[in-house]
């Protein structure tokens, strides 16, 4: 606003209203596309450990799998062809990151929703009709394409419906119904066959398609879009339970002027974002999803019932394990929703860190002691108990923490005139890490033998430290004023500009 001021304390600010029964709806809708990507992740792996699935498409994985040709333990499942399978979905998402932002931006959050949840239904449906490899292929590229439509909307329509002092809660929801979706997808594989396996991913999009139809956009996408006046504030009223929106309604759109005065000034550049105004955003969206499938927590969801077939465990056990690991992974995420926006965000990325790093060295301690490099050993009860044990302590620690915490942070961060393009960043760093981390984890696993538990708490410990060093809270700030917290900051501060520092005043 104009005029000479006195500065606002951001993290005070709250706008009149309540949380909605009607934002309650919408953000369970949005967040159902956290469960199309958490039933993929757990059905993927499932099924890649199927006789029935490995016989007809991979036939020299089958062969060593049911021990025709010898292989070392590490090695039973090494196979590019097979991982493809698996990692060709975030290829896809990866490449349609930038049309996703450009539809985000230019058509609303919802859209593209609706998009990915119609893209992903006819990937299923590919999948579940396959009689060849390519159909496999298709299949998957078509979900990733999906996929990387629903992760570029869905976390930015859900941290700009939620009131800013409930936006970690329903942001972690995405999360929630990512873990949900991998335990629904390990319940199923246990006694269901390969293609009604694959074929019932299409029951979430199906959910996320009926129920975006009615949902209507963000108060931030509509101004953004030239919506008028009356129906902003209609929406507002509706979301927000009250009449008195008005103040709210006021700093939307001087955020959306200020977000429209910047792409002007920057002729609106997808380029802008790399200003120098923008570095904290941008390398927090660059390490956030970096780390964060670098925590290893990938080789657990992927490959579960493979992991536990080549740490010895039998079909059923390592099936059940996969169950296991998957309650955990839900109830954990459940607890991060009750405390992120009691207790910050930071709090939870660096206890989650440090328990990931515990428990990631002792599994690889015990492997290395019962496999050692030959990898050839029948395990034990107790030391199978005790790696199971070991891996929900790490499961629990990643859902309460980096989990949610790597959607919810990213998206919440980026002002609106690059807000898209940061959330595009950010999606494409997490699938191209889930790519590459998909496609070559069983081969490191085979080279690297424990060594690669290893090297994953490597990482967990250098994104623990650069968390505690460079992440600044942002639990309870308005969105739109988000940029005072870069400029508080010990170190970011030298990077943002005195007309940034203080969005938020009061007109004189």
């Amino acid at each position: 606003m104009a005029g000479g001021a006195a500065v606002v304390d951001s993290s005070s600010k709250v706008y009149p209203g309540r949380m909605s029964a009607f934002v309650i709806f919408a953000s369970l809708v949005a967040a159902c596309g956290g469960l199309m990507l958490g039933y993929d992740i757990g059905i993927s792996g499932g099924v890649t450990a199927m006789s029935s699935f490995l016989q007809p498409f991979f036939p020299d994985v089958y062969r060593k799998e049911q021990g025709i040709v010898s292989s070392n333990q590490y090695c039973k499942f090494d196979s590019h062809k097979l991982t493809f399978f698996t990692s060709s979905l975030y290829l896809a998402a990866l490449l349609v990151q930038w049309p996703a932002s450009y539809s985000t931006s230019k058509h609303g959050r919802k859209l593209s929703i609706i998009i990915g949840a119609v893209i992903f239904l006819l990937g299923a449906a590919f999948n579940a009709a396959a009689i060849h490899v390519a159909m496999l292929y298709i299949g998957r590229l078509l979900l990733g394409l999906g996929v990387g439509f629903v992760i570029q909307a869905a976390p930015l329509y859900l941290s700009e419906m939620a009131p800013s002092k409930s936006r970690g809660s329903l942001n972690t929801i995405f999360q929630l119904m990512i873990t949900i979706g991998i335990l629904v997808a390990n319940l199923i594989q246990g006694g269901w066959g390969w293609r009604l396996s694959l074929g019932l991913a299409a029951l979430p999009a199906a959910i996320v398609l009926l129920g975006s139809i009615s949902l209507p956009d963000t108060p931030n996408s509509m101004i953004e879009r030239g919506a008028s006046e009356e129906d902003v504030k209609k929406n507002l009223r509706r979301i927000r339970g009250t009449d008195d929106v008005h103040e709210e309604y006021q700093d939307l759109c001087d955020a959306c002027a200020n977000a429209s005065k910047a792409a002007n000034n920057n002729n609106n550049n997808k380029l802008a974002i790399f200003q120098r105004k923008y570095v904290p955003q941008m390398v927090m969206t660059f390490l956030i999803p970096f780390f964060q499938q670098l925590t290893g927590i990938n080789v657990i969801m992927f490959y579960a019932p493979v992991l536990f077939q080549t740490l010895g465990f039998g079909n059923d056990a390592s099936l059940m394990s996969a169950v296991i690991t998957g309650l955990v992974n839900v109830a954990a995420t459940g607890v991060a929703f009750l405390v992120v926006d009691r207790y910050g965000r930071r709090p939870l990325f660096l206890e989650g860190g440090l328990q990931m790093l515990l428990s990631q060295v002792i599994i690889g301690s015990l492997i290395w002691k019962v496999f050692g490099v030959a990898g050839v050993a029948s395990v034990s009860k107790g030391y199978a108990y005790g790696i199971v044990a070991l891996i929900c302590v790490y499961v629990a620690g990643f859902a309460w923490s980096w989990g949610p915490l790597g959607w919810l942070v990213p998206s919440e961060i980026f002002p609106l005139e690059i807000r898209s393009t940061g959330q595009g960043i950010n999606a494409t760093i997490n699938m191209l890490m889930t790519f590459v981390i998909g496609q070559v984890f069983l081969s490191l696993l085979c080279a690297t033998k424990f060594g690669l538990f290893f090297i994953f708490a490597f990482f967990v410990l250098s994104m623990t430290l650069f968390v505690a060093f460079f992440l600044p809270e942002t639990k309870g700030i308005p969105i739109e004023d988000m940029s005072k917290v870069w400029s508080q900051h010990w170190f970011w501060r030298r990077f943002v500009p005195c007309e940034d520092s203080t969005r938020r005043v009061e007109m004189v």
